[in-house]
């Protein structure tokens, strides 16, 4: 009998965060693993979405974007990167940012070329490698900073090096990549040819004075940059699944080619909400920032008092978090006990990494939430970790 599933979907398993939100749900636990917030979106666009509803804007779209959205895109990345986008050229709307990725692996990878990742890595940029036909090489970046080795680096590049993913700022680490750094990585792209897949979705959620800097600004890098984003993150609609593709003219064709046959467009009401959103003026960004700031330093203290060991996020809305002291053998029984017996859902670090035994003694919590939703799960951390058969609480 025929081997009836692909070795590419053999090779990797189903979501672990997607799974954590359902054990969360099943065991009514506090749900800290899957990076969706759960208060309210602005009312702006969601009013905005509802007249577009309502206003019949319920057919296609234009495949690669409706043009208000594109334009609306083209004006903010102007003003807050610096980067002049052509919107009829350069642009690929997508079903978020998840779509943007594996659409870019789709249309610049062929089989037998190799991508390089740094790890711990947001769990999909593996899977998308691999069903791109190519073959991830993983660098490392090291705790408790997430920074990486120039030679380690180095030696992952050769002439088979297609891409470089990037997430910036960090998933799950939080990490936000410094010019130089960008500088070193840019050098090497430009030696080996290499395209440059940058993940910015956590482009506006920064602190203690980080700065975000895209990779497309650093010389010689605009036309070998990728550039992914999406509303989900900045304005509080992960649902809503309307991202986009910042790429030059030929890379963007060949975008558009895959984006329209693997999802012929995002939901054109979204879209037009879309570009109300991107309207934003400055200041609706700087109170998100100072509102994530509070949330992070409201769950930090209360994890750091509970025995986690932090990482210290600059950017994105994740901990990372070391569990060596709690005795478990693996992130996996560690987290299953977490959600069943204390309450609260994290993510096993496991999942993060290419090798799991790189990640058994982490756990990534998220910070996307409620400040009554962080007090209740710092609550819980506190108080019901004594008592539940834990090997080494004490």
């Amino acid at each position: 009998m025929k081997n009836r599933i692909s070795a590419k979907a053999a090779s990797f398993t189903e979501s672990v965060i997607r799974d954590m939100t359902r054990q969360a749900n099943a065991h009514g636990a506090i749900n800290l693993s899957q990076g969706f917030p759960d208060f309210p979106a602005p009312e702006a666009i969601k009013q905005a979405a509802s007249e577009a509803l309502f206003a019949d804007v319920n057919q296609y779209a234009i495949t690669w974007g409706a043009k208000r959205l594109r334009d609306a895109i083209a004006v903010k990345t102007s003003w807050h990167l610096g980067l002049d986008v052509d919107p009829e050229r350069e642009l690929t709307v997508t079903c978020g940012s998840t779509e943007g990725m594996i659409a870019t692996m789709l249309a610049i990878i062929d089989p037998g070329d190799e991508v390089v990742i740094f790890e711990p890595y947001y769990e999909n940029y593996g899977p998308d490698v691999i069903l791109s036909g190519a073959t991830p090489r993983f660098v490392p970046l090291t705790a408790p900073d997430w920074t990486f080795d120039h030679d380690e680096l180095r030696a992952a590049f050769s002439e088979r090096t297609k891409a470089i993913i990037l997430c910036n700022p960090g998933n799950p680490t939080g990490h936000v990549f410094t010019r130089a750094q960008l500088e070193t990585i840019a050098q090497l792209c430009q030696e080996f040819d290499v395209v440059a897949v940058t993940d910015e979705i956590y482009e506006h959620i920064l602190y203690d004075g980080a700065d975000h800097i895209s990779i497309a600004t650093i010389d010689g890098m605009r036309d070998r940059t990728v550039t992914i984003n999406s509303l989900s993150k900045t304005y509080a609609v992960t649902g809503w699944r309307v991202g986009y593709v910042i790429a030059p003219p030929d890379l963007t064709s060949a975008i558009r080619k895959v984006h329209d046959f693997l999802t012929v467009g995002a939901a054109a009401p979204l879209q037009e909400a879309g570009a109300v959103a991107l309207g934003f003026g400055r200041e609706y960004y700087g109170k998100l920032q100072a509102d994530y700031a509070r949330r992070r330093d409201l769950l930090l203290p209360a994890l750091e008092e509970a025995g986690f060991r932090c990482s210290r996020p600059r950017g994105a809305y994740y901990v990372m978090t070391d569990i060596s002291s709690f005795g478990f053998d693996d992130d996996v029984s560690f987290a299953r006990h977490l959600v069943a017996e204390v309450g609260v859902a994290v993510v096993p670090g496991s999942s993060f990494y290419s090798r799991p035994e790189l990640g058994k003694s982490q756990v990534r919590f998220c910070f996307c939430k409620r400040d009554e939703t962080l007090n209740a799960a710092a609550e819980r951390l506190l108080t019901r970790m004594h008592g539940h058969g834990s090997k080494a609480w004490n």
